[in-house]
């Protein structure tokens, strides 16, 4: 299964051409995608251009980053508790 078959631009054109007039239908059938998945790139891009929609992915990506880095310092901690409880 393909991961990612849309870039954000064309995902974005694709909701341009139906705020100009287009029906979700028909833009579904000629672009091969689901009514689903139609909704669901209008809730998440809708309004926006491509400029933002890029921030929105490096804001995405470094959220994660820093949930990870989180994550590991959190168990560090519990790793350092738990030895200094047996020593003890």
């Amino acid at each position: 299964m393909k991961k990612v078959r849309f870039t954000q631009d064309q995902i974005i054109g694709l909701l341009k051409e139906h705020q100009a007039g287009a029906t979700a239908a028909d833009l579904c059938r000629k672009h091969g995608i689901s009514d689903a998945t139609f909704y669901t790139w209008r809730s998440k891009y809708g309004g926006m251009d491509v400029s933002e929609a890029r921030r929105l992915k490096a804001l995405e990506d470094e959220n994660a980053k820093l949930k990870r880095l989180l994550a590991e310092s959190v168990m560090d901690v519990s790793t350092l508790k738990e030895l200094l409880a047996k020593n003890s």
